[in-house]
C-alpha cells in the first residue's frame, strides 16, 4: 500500500508541476514539483528493494526530514493564514498595491484580482490615495506599475489618486520604494496583495518602519494555491535570513 501511495504522490507532483509550468507565471518554481516527484519515486524504490529496512540510519534521517518539513509548513501556513482574509481598515491614507506579472495582453490573472480588490477599496474610500508598485521584468512589455495604473484608470479611478513606483523587482523593494512616496511614520497604509502573499508584505512593511500598516487581502486562484502557499513558505525563510522580516 505504501508503494502505491508514493507512486500516486509522485504522479500528482509531476502533473501539478506541469500545470504550474503551463501557467507561464515567469517563475521556475514548477521545478520544485518535479523534484518532489523524483523524490517520491526514489523513496518508493528504497522500499521496493528493501533498502529502507536494512539501513535504519537512512530511514531515520528521511523520517526526521519529512517531519521537520511538515512542521515547518504547518507553522508557516498558520502565520500566512492570520492575514489571509484581512479586509484592512476604512479611510486609509494610502493603499500600496503590490505588483505581479504583466503579459502583452495586460495584467495576468493574479494581478487582475489584486487590482479588482484595489478598485473596490478605492471606490468605497474616495479619500485614499493609491500607490501601484512594480518594475518591469525581462518578460514583461511594460512596468507592472504602468499596467496597474492603466487598469485602474479604465475602471474609473482618477489619475490624481494614483502614484507610480516602477523600479522595484521584489516585495522588499516594493515596500522600500513606496515609502518614498508617503510618510511611513505618520500615514495609515494598507498593503494590498494576494491572500497568500499579504502576510509577508505587511511583515516586511513593519520591519521597514511603517508605523500604522494594515493588510488588505485579494482573492487568488485556488487551483494554484498549493503551489503559492509552498513557495510563500520558502520566501518567508529567505526574507528572514536576509533580514527583511
Amino acid at each position: 500500500m505504501g508503494i502505491f501511495f508514493l507512486i500516486a504522490l509522485s504522479l500528482f507532483a509531476f502533473f501539478y508541476g506541469w500545470l504550474i509550468f503551463l501557467a507561464a507565471s515567469g517563475s521556475r518554481f514548477y521545478l520544485f514539483w518535479f523534484f518532489l516527484s523524483v523524490s517520491f519515486l526514489f523513496l518508493e524504490e528504497l522500499i521496493r528493494h528493501g533498502i529502507w529496512r536494512r539501513f535504519p540510519l537512512l530511514r531515520g534521517t528521511c523520517l526526521l526530514g519529512i517531519f521537520t518539513g511538515l512542521l515547518f509548513l504547518l507553522v508557516s501556513w498558520c502565520l500566512i493564514g492570520t492575514e489571509f482574509f484581512s479586509r484592512g481598515e476604512e479611510k486609509l491614507d494610502y493603499l500600496v498595491v503590490l505588483g505581479a506579472q504583466v503579459r502583452p495582453s495586460g495584467p495576468a490573472a493574479v494581478l487582475r484580482l489584486r487590482l479588482d480588490r484595489a478598485f473596490a477599496y478605492l471606490s468605497e474610500n474616495p479619500e485614499t490615495l493609491c500607490i501601484v508598485s512594480g518594475g518591469k521584468g525581462q518578460n514583461e512589455p511594460c512596468s507592472e506599475a504602468e499596467a496597474m495604473r492603466d487598469y485602474l484608470l479604465r475602471r474609473g479611478i482618477s489619475a490624481e489618486r494614483i502614484l507610480l513606483e516602477d523600479q522595484s523587482k521584489n516585495t522588499r523593494e516594493n515596500i522600500a520604494n513606496s515609502a518614498r512616496l508617503l510618510n511611513p511614520e505618520r500615514d495609515r497604509v494598507g498593503i494590498l496583495s494576494s491572500d497568500f502573499h499579504v502576510y509577508r508584505g505587511k511583515a516586511i512593511a513593519k520591519k521597514a518602519g511603517y508605523r500604522e500598516v494594515f493588510a488588505v487581502s485579494a482573492r487568488s486562484n485556488r487551483l494554484y494555491l498549493l503551489n503559492n502557499m509552498l513557495r510563500e513558505s520558502l520566501a518567508l525563510v529567505k526574507d528572514k535570513i536576509a533580514g527583511n522580516l
